[in-house]
């Protein structure tokens, strides 16, 4: 990743942010919101419009120095509309039916302000993140989940935010303490990328009908 930014590492002969944006056009999801980073041009120049994917892409420009998660969704979020909205990271390769999150942004109760896919722990990550209690995140437990990257938020979990660098996991955990997050573990197949080996583990592992460029 010297070269290039995670997203664009190859996987079967595409880029890792093609899965879950192909993912989310076949779940029905039209208007995309790509936030760029490091090396985010190269981003831009891989995906274009979004039309070859059945998608339109907007790009929110992060800047530098980078905002981290919280500052880049907040940064962003002019160009989200004013209503729930879901957040996929694209470093990260997963088969989560994504009409399943699509469902779940269209339902969010109204006093819950978001929803958290949550994974069994890797081994890189063997401490998790929340734990689950019927349906609701909270931020301890007798067994604790890692986050997967995949989310739905409302913009009113981002109240009192102001424009600059901040991390997603306090607004996150200040909403489990007040009962506004809800979320699901997921068992099926995920993987953060995180070296060359696990990018090497997850091309194996891939069934032969894994989505192509068309």
């Amino acid at each position: 990743t010297q070269e290039r930014p995670k997203p664009l590492l190859p996987l079967r002969g595409q880029a890792l942010i093609d899965f879950p944006l192909q993912a989310l056009a076949a779940a029905g999801v039209r208007e995309v919101v790509v936030n760029l980073g490091y090396r985010g041009e190269q981003i831009r120049r891989h995906l274009g419009d979004g039309s070859r994917d059945g998608v339109r892409i907007a790009y929110s420009e992060e800047g530098d120095p980078p905002l981290e998660t919280g500052g880049g969704i907040f940064h962003a979020l002019p160009l989200l509309g004013g209503g729930t909205f879901i957040v996929v990271n694209a470093d990260v390769y997963t088969d989560y039916p994504m009409a399943q999150l699509v469902r779940r942004a269209r339902e969010l109760p109204a006093a819950v302000l978001a929803h958290l896919v949550l994974v069994p722990n890797p081994p890189q990550h063997p401490r998790g993140d929340f734990a689950l209690q019927d349906g609701r995140v909270a931020n301890g437990g007798s067994q604790c989940h890692t986050f997967s990257g995949l989310s739905v938020h409302r913009p009113e979990l981002f109240a009192g935010c102001k424009p600059g660098r901040f991390p997603m996991l306090p607004l996150w955990r200040a909403a489990a303490e007040r009962g506004q997050l809800t979320g699901e573990l997921f068992e099926g197949t995920w993987s953060d990328v995180g070296t060359p080996e696990r990018l090497e583990q997850l091309e194996r592992q891939m069934p032969p009908s894994a989505p192509r460029s068309s």
